[in-house]
């Protein structure tokens, strides 16, 4: 026997193997029907996970954020399985779950119409009523990679094989016919999926590479309740009615032209006014604050975003000039300027009298953002923002950090967005040291520094690992603001 402490602190005793979704059973039928994934002392896992010793469960429903994920996860495979009945030769690439919902890329002959969503979310209604049960399978790497080839499945091929040299089992779930590579956590079947919309279809390259395969993506969202989903369609068709994209464009702000290129808006006078304004209040208030002006080029050689880390950390969102391959001078678009002011530092030797020396640039950055990912000014590909390096001593740092804070609110206050703000900095992740300089004692104090400032006026400072963000912001169903 072993002890399960559940929600609360109640611990109570099963048998040793008991599974989260039989635990829920035990508790009572209405929780076993909404319960979606579990976590295992702090690990989210799937209902299916036999537990072998005395541990922490937490059962999620659709009102955790890690049982949203496990249940729109699900909602992408009947997607994928409607696709398949409909379309016997598209092929499955992936399907996450999203923080809008979840998509499905597909390789197919020709993109989805707005008629063929219509019978796809239809057949995916058939799917959800037929009840099936899904079931979760594990196969040797040689034994998935040979299952996919038999399936068809070129993208899960390629997907598997990268598995091979690990050694590790690979995962399959399954519901009716349809089976997909998949690491989970899933529901215990389709029956949960009540209320369905697909909201969208736009292209992407496989793994965001432009020189790969470019598929076709499908969005969508789900609900456990009709009501919620018309809540949420109705909260999107206000949003609509307030997107800047549409408002912009007829109050002549700004344009897009097809040949131009996604992601590269033109300023029209009106817009190139405003912009001209804000860039003027935003330098001066930083001079005043003791930040100096730097202007630095638009573009560089790849030595410099060797020295900086950002070549090989952050390569393929940069816009490259020449043949990284040949041997000759490789350039490339700036996506930040942090390897640029700090090249302004080291110009000449610095005493620690000179510090804090504070540089700021309202820099032009370009960004080699996914093409499915444009909208409006939101995501872009050229796009100028204030940013600012500071170099200070250890016994400067957390007076330097709240100055930070108070002028990032000071601009927020005065544009009218300082409602419900939140910030966020990069920490230390022991799982990729490469990436950071100084040792982890260094960053530990650092951070606790910027930690005791973490609630001030209101704000509150969450962290977040550095160069986690690029994955994250791909898989976005909805565009999100650049950020520096």
């Amino acid at each position: 026997m072993i002890n399960i402490e559940l929600k609360g602190g109640v611990v109570k005793e099963f048998e040793s193997g008991i599974t989260p979704a039989e635990i829920a059973k035990s508790i009572g039928a209405g929780l076993y029907k909404a319960v979606c994934a579990a976590k295992i002392n702090g690990k989210v896992v799937d209902l299916r996970t036999p537990i072998e010793a005395d541990s922490k469960v937490e059962l999620l429903t659709f009102d955790d954020a890690d049982g949203k994920h496990a249940f729109w996860h699900t909602a992408s495979h009947v997607l994928a399985q409607a696709v398949k009945r409909l379309y016997p030769n598209a092929k499955c690439a992936i399907g996450p779950a999203i923080e809008s919902g979840f998509y499905y890329d597909f390789d197919v002959e020709k993109p989805f119409s707005a008629e063929d969503l219509q019978k796809i979310k239809a057949e995916m209604k058939k799917i959800v009523k037929s009840g099936l049960e899904i079931s979760r399978f594990e196969l040797e790497p040689d034994k998935a990679v040979e299952l996919l080839e038999e399936m068809g499945e070129p993208y899960k091929v390629e997907l598997a094989k990268e598995h091979t040299d690990k050694g590790e089992n690979i995962s399959f779930y399954k519901q009716g016919e349809f089976t997909d590579l998949c690491a989970g956590p899933h529901l215990m079947s389709v029956a949960a999926v009540k209320a369905i919309e697909l909201t969208n279809c736009t292209g992407a390259y496989w793994r965001g590479d432009a020189n790969n395969a470019q598929l076709c993506r499908v969005y969508g969202i789900a609900f456990p309740k009709a009501s919620m989903l018309e809540e949420h369609l109705a909260m999107l068709e206000e949003a609509r009615k307030r997107d800047h994209n549409k408002i912009g464009r007829e109050m002549g702000f700004f344009t897009t032209v097809d040949y131009i290129g996604q992601g590269l808006p033109i300023l029209l006078p009106k817009g190139a006014r405003v912009i001209q304004l804000l860039q003027r209040f935003v330098e001066d208030e930083e001079q005043k604050r003791g930040w100096l002006l730097t202007k630095t080029p638009f573009m560089a050689k790849s030595d410099l975003y060797k020295i900086s880390g950002h070549w090989d950390h952050y390569q393929d969102g940069m816009f490259i000039l020449g043949d990284p391959d040949s041997d000759d001078e490789v350039y490339a678009l700036r996506p930040m300027t942090c390897p640029f002011q700090y090249q302004a530092y080291l110009n000449k030797q610095r005493s620690y009298r000179d510090l804090p020396l504070r540089y700021n640039e309202t820099s032009t950055l370009f960004r080699n953002e996914a093409s499915g990912e444009m909208h409006g000014l939101i995501r872009v590909r050229q796009f100028t923002i204030s940013e600012g390096h500071l170099m200070c001593t250890p016994e400067q740092l957390e007076d330097e950090f709240k100055q930070c804070v108070e002028l990032a609110s000071f601009m927020l206050k005065t544009v009218g967005l300082y409602e419900d703000v939140s910030y966020r900095f990069s920490q230390w992740d022991p799982n990729d040291r490469e990436k950071y300089i100084g040792t982890q004692e260094e960053w530990d104090e650092v951070q606790g520094m910027m930690g005791r400032n973490r609630y001030r006026r209101g704000c509150v400072l969450r962290s977040k690992a550095r160069y986690s963000d690029k994955e994250r912001l791909r898989q976005r169903g909805y565009p999100h603001y650049n950020s520096d």
